[in-house]
């Protein structure tokens, strides 16, 4: 009986080298049909492990655009070109001034191949009022000013 050439992952390091395969497979000029199976069984089997150890939930989705970006050596102006917006709300994202709007997720979901949830999670934005502070636990509260009348 024949080996089978892949099987589903059960390790990182499995992970990886299918994801490195993939992209190998993927960089090719022109691919015969045997490839493209092997390209789609692979996007299977990567898509399968993605889902099943899926660690989104676990970071903010800030966090998680600044790492996406990191991966891809991408800086704040390419998200400007990528969803069509300004550089300011782009800064206020990525400073946790500002929270995501739904073109937004949509559209980073779909440049980023990530699901719409991943980017779609409540997380804490800093108050503009209270961004000269240092300390973390009073920064996200409001400034309250006591009238001297």
């Amino acid at each position: 009986m024949e080996e089978l050439k892949y099987r589903i992952i059960k390790t990182k390091k499995q992970y990886n080298q299918y994801c490195n395969i993939l992209e190998d497979l993927c960089s090719l000029d022109e691919k015969n049909s045997a490839q493209n199976d092997e390209i789609e069984l692979l996007t299977l089997l990567i898509h399968t492990w993605d889902e099943e150890h899926n660690t989104f939930h676990e970071v903010d989705p800030v966090s998680l655009l600044k790492s996406l970006m990191a991966e891809r050596g991408m800086k704040a102006k390419d998200l400007v070109e990528i969803l069509n917006v300004s550089k300011g709300l782009i800064s206020d994202i990525l400073n946790y001034k500002k929270g995501f709007s739904k073109e937004i997720i949509r559209g980073l979901s779909t440049y980023f191949k990530v699901s719409q949830e991943a980017f779609n999670r409540p997380y804490k934005l800093v108050s503009p009022m209270n961004i000269h502070l240092k300390n973390a636990s009073v920064m996200n509260t409001e400034k309250r000013i006591a009238s001297a009348r």
